[in-house]
C-alpha cells in the first residue's frame, strides 16, 4: 500500500460541513497525555526524521544570516539547513511578517 501526501487545502473540498467541523473542534483540542503517550521532550523530538525524500527537486542558492542566526540553526544538529529551509517557507507566506522585514 502507498501513502497518499496532501495537503489539507488539497481535500476541504471533499469535506462535509459536518466533518469540517469535526476537524475544526479537533484542532482546538489539547492533546491528553498519560503514561501511554506522555509527553516528549525536545531531544526526543529532534530524533525524528523527516520523510520526505521524494522532493529534493528544491534548488540551491546563497544567502547572507547573521552569525548568531546561524550558530542558533547550528544548535538543532545536523539537518539545519531543512531547518532554516522550511522556516524561510513558512515565513514567506506571513504577509504580515513579510512587511516587517522590508
Amino acid at each position: 500500500m502507498n501513502k497518499v501526501k496532501m495537503r489539507f487545502d488539497e481535500i476541504n473540498t471533499e469535506l462535509t460541513a459536518q466533518e469540517m467541523q469535526e476537524l475544526e473542534a479537533a484542532e482546538q483540542k489539547v492533546p491528553a497525555l498519560d503514561d501511554e503517550s506522555p509527553a516528549m521532550t525536545w531531544e526526543q523530538l529532534m530524533q525524528f526524521k523527516r520523510i520526505n525524500k521524494g522532493n529534493r527537486t528544491k534548488p540551491t542558492i546563497s544567502l547572507r544570516i547573521s552569525p548568531a542566526t546561524l550558530n542558533k540553526a547550528k544548535q538543532y544538529g545536523k539537518g539545519y539547513t531543512g531547518l532554516l529551509s522550511r522556516l524561510l517557507d513558512l515565513a514567506i507566506n506571513d504577509e504580515e511578517l513579510v512587511r516587517r522585514c522590508l
